[in-house]
């Protein structure tokens, strides 16, 4: 019996196939040793470090763009950026839903990825050609009475960019999850690899990031936006065929079925079933034969007893539509799925702060004393650049140092749990907050005490103020987005990891909207009865310290939630351990099936 289970794979008792249902691009099984891991992943990562100098090629310094050549004030382009965040961050869910019901990741991602280059291609026109943008300023004019933007020059703009977001909706939560897919769970060497995988994922990710927050800025600051936005287009297109270079050594897993369907199914049949009793023994609910699991590559999920009312979709009431009755497998993996919600809820709050906090840290900038020497003045975007500089320093530290120190003592092969993990990430949202408010109130103080008070002037303080809370941004993402990637991955079960991939992006895309909201809302009120309020065009006679503290209190009792989630949050059942307890109960299945056929009846005795 234990032959079999070593040998399940094994076309021929040789040859060394994968044992976590990846297949080749036409569904064969593939070998382990020609396809995946590293060298798989090197296309992948490769593709993630153009793309990403794309995007934040054009996120970056949207800001910039938005306020000196469209002529948008303070919230209003902070608030576009934000919606625009929100729609980027959203889309995956159409994205992970298509790859697993349909498509596959491969496919969508490469469908995908072509939008995305079309949308790219329109905003470099759009930002080209001076038919397509407003004229410039006359200078001595107030900001109030430029030229502004008509609604063909900014209608073909928005279109460029939320093409790019449909774009990025079939790329963001298939190309990550893909990634990860190029590891065997069930091969010890490969498992190990794939705890550092997000890690170095994160790595290549900000390396892209790094050289659009240098070098791209500065082009499109002192060059022309044609040609800092034309690179990170090229970029994309070359970082495409990366990708597709990579093609035969990929590994793939099959579309599964609409995940979101069988988790509607579920709740569906459950609150029919409200009045229903569930047997005290698990093994009375509806559950397939270990049998109909392997011979769809999938692994069936013992009973847990948390959320138990959802177990009423898998008692036999007569029926067998799949409307009407679940497997406890179908159950536990909507369990999975919706344990995580509430963590995706704390993740949102600390999004807010990445998207908005960043715009506003810029904006700040814009005021201050940009000289770095007597012959360069550095582009206010560019300390986004410092985020990821400290992102990458302490992905490193973490993953080299921090890690094999302290898993000495936890016995974690992580070191730390990842809510553990993002728990110390949301402490440092709070502390960014906290250290905005100080540069801020330092900023201002500034402004009075040299009596600068007009929207252009530029305070006698170096821009390198703010230098301390785009570090500890960058840290904090070490700690908050790896640990809420790695979860939402990790813990979706196996023909849903695509959805968990997105509902990392959903956390960043509703905090966008949050973002929009808070700051509308907050303008709004604090505008009122004449008062200047506490965010307005001219940042020297705004009081974005108040808006800080606000936003440090919303922080801290985010965390508050969170530690109460966490307590009650249980982690699934390692997936090895489920695999191994799988393939016994099979090969036992197997064997009795074996005996009984060979066991002579009574009748054929008699």
């Amino acid at each position: 019996m234990m032959a079999m289970v070593e040998e399940k794979g094994s076309a021929n008792g040789k040859e060394d196939y994968t044992e976590d249902g990846t297949v080749d691009l036409k569904g064969r099984p593939i070998l382990r040793s020609k396809t995946g891991r590293w060298k798989a992943c090197s296309f992948i990562v490769g593709y993630e470090v153009f793309e990403r100098m794309a995007f934040y090629g054009i996120a970056s310094n949207l800001v910039v763009y938005l306020t000196n050549e469209l002529h948008e004030g303070t919230v209003e382009s902070s608030n576009n950026i934000s919606n625009l965040g929100g729609a980027v961050w959203m889309m995956p869910l159409a994205g992970a839903y298509i790859a697993d019901a349909y498509l596959g990741r491969y496919w969508t991602f490469v469908i995908a990825s072509c939008i995305y280059l079309m949308g790219m291609c329109l905003l470099t026109l759009a930002v080209s050609l001076p038919s397509l943008r407003p004229p410039q300023c006359a200078q001595g004019v107030a900001d109030h009475n430029c030229p502004r933007a008509s609604p063909l020059q900014k209608g073909v703009f928005f279109l460029a960019l939320y093409i790019i977001a449909v774009g990025t909706g079939g790329t963001k939560p298939n190309i990550s999850t893909m990634g990860a897919d190029q590891f065997d769970e069930f091969e010890p060497k490969e498992r190990s690899y794939k705890l550092s995988f997000f890690n170095w994922w994160f790595f290549s990710i900000f390396l892209g990031t790094l050289f659009s927050n240098t070098f791209l800025i500065y082009i499109q600051d002192n060059v022309g936006w044609a040609v800092g936005y034309g690179l990170p287009t090229v970029g994309l297109g070359i970082s495409i065929l990366v990708f597709l270079l990579g093609t035969p050594i990929y590994r793939h897993k099959l579309p599964s079925g609409s995940p979101i369907t069988r988790m509607l199914q579920v709740f569906v049949v459950a609150i029919r079933n409200l009045k229903t009793c569930v047997p005290e023994d698990p093994k009375e609910l509806h559950e397939l034969n270990i049998e109909d699991y392997a011979c769809n590559g999938r692994n069936r999920i013992d009973h847990t007893s948390s959320l138990s009312f959802l177990d009423k979709a898998a008692v036999k009431t007569g029926q067998k539509s799949t409307w009407t009755l679940c497997t406890v497998t179908q159950v536990e993996e909507t369990k999975q799925m919706t344990k995580m919600i509430p963590i995706l809820i704390t993740t949102i709050m600390p999004s807010t702060l990445i998207v908005q906090a960043t715009t506003l840290f810029i904006k700040q900038g814009i005021t201050l004393d940009k000289r770095m020497g007597p012959h360069f003045d550095i582009p206010p975007a560019c300390l986004t650049a410092f985020i990821t500089i400290f992102m990458l320093i302490s992905i490193i530290v973490y993953d080299r140092v921090f890690v094999p120190l302290i898993r000495r003592y936890t016995k974690n092969p992580r070191g730390i749990t990842m809510l553990q993990r993002l728990g110390i990430g949301l402490v440092l949202h709070v502390i960014i907050m906290v250290t905005a408010c100080l540069a801020e109130r330092k900023r201002l103080h500034v402004a009075r005490e040299n009596r600068l008070f007009g929207q252009h002037d530029t305070l006698p303080i170096t821009i390198f103020i703010l230098l301390p809370q785009f570090a500890l941004a960058g840290v904090a993402d070490n700690f908050v987005e790896i640990a809420k990637m790695e979860l939402f991955y990790d813990q979706a079960p196996e023909g849903m990891k695509s959805l968990g991939t997105a509902y990392f992006t959903t956390s960043l895309g509703l905090g966008s909207f949050l973002s929009t909201f808070l700051l509308s809302t907050i303008a709004n009120i604090t505008r009122r009865h004449g008062r200047e309020g506490w965010i307005s065009d001219n940042l020297n006679t705004s009081h974005l310290d108040y808006y800080y503290v606000f936003m440090a209190v919303l922080s801290l009792l985010n965390f508050l939630f969170f530690l109460v989630v966490a307590k009650f949050f249980v982690y699934n059942v390692d997936v090895t351990q489920n695999k191994y307890g799988f393939e016994m109960n099979l090969a036992s299945s197997q064997e009795n099936a074996r005996i009984r056929q060979s066991t002579p009846t009574p009748d054929a005795k008699s």
